[in-house]
């Protein structure tokens, strides 16, 4: 299936705004500056974009259907979408499993890896709560 197919990335219209911010962004502020420059950045972006961005969200982790902790998610946008930012040379298999754990443990259905490095590049992971081995028992709500 492409890549674009609505079942495979719920929130398409959502992400395509927000991979839209992070070029706005990274094309305003070029490669070099911290992770930490690029987040605050890409908060204002998205805001600026009328979308609600949760800076450093804190989200439940489950197992076995039981809530064990807490991970603290980058950006998430809208309630919907996980931003974990990079500003590496490139990624590395161990970013890709971060996100990808991430979404395995919450609710959050789609994550979007996106790395201020040399070459602006990002990454689009899904992982529907119906294929989680841990469903959690409840559709996440941030305070």
């Amino acid at each position: 299936m492409p890549d674009f197919d609505p079942v495979v990335f719920p929130h398409r219209d959502l992400t395509e705004r927000v991979i839209g911010a992070f070029f706005d962004v990274y094309n305003e502020l070029g490669f070099g500056f911290l992770e930490s420059v690029y987040h605050r950045s890409m908060v204002l972006a998205l805001t600026a974009a009328g979308l609600h961005a949760d800076s450093e969200a804190k989200l439940p982790v489950y197992f076995r259907g039981e809530p064990v902790g807490d991970f603290e998610a980058d950006v998430l946008v809208e309630r919907a979408v996980i931003l974990e930012l990079k500003a590496a040379d490139d990624f590395c298999p161990a970013h890709e499993a971060q996100l990808l754990n991430y979404l395995k443990a919450s609710t959050v259905e789609v994550g979007l890896l996106m790395n201020f490095g040399p070459k602006p590049r990002f990454r689009r992971l899904a992982f529907s709560n119906d294929r989680k081995r841990s469903r959690p028992p409840v559709v996440f709500e941030p305070s």
